[in-house]
C-alpha cells in the first residue's frame, strides 16, 4: 500500500484544484466539486494538518488512487 502523509487543508486544496475540482461554496468547510464527474468532496480547513483517515476517506471520494494523489 501506498504511503500517505498528513498534509494541511491548504496543500489539498491545490492538490483538488490539480485534479480538475473547483470551489463552489465556501462557509465552516469549502467544498469541492468536479464538473466532470457530478462529485461534491467536502475538506475540512482546521489549523494543523487532515488527519491520515480523513485524508483516505477524501481520496476515496475523488474516485482516484492513493497513487494518483500523490502525483499531484
Amino acid at each position: 500500500m501506498p504511503k500517505l502523509v498528513p498534509i494541511s487543508h491548504r496543500e489539498l486544496a491545490r492538490k483538488l484544484r490539480r485534479a480538475g475540482f473547483v470551489e463552489i461554496r465556501t462557509r465552516r468547510h469549502p467544498v469541492y466539486y468536479s464538473a466532470d464527474r457530478d462529485l461534491t468532496v467536502p475538506i475540512p480547513m482546521h489549523l494543523g494538518d487532515v488527519p491520515k483517515g480523513t485524508l483516505r476517506s477524501i481520496i476515496r471520494q475523488m474516485r482516484i488512487t492513493v497513487e494518483d494523489f500523490n502525483a499531484l
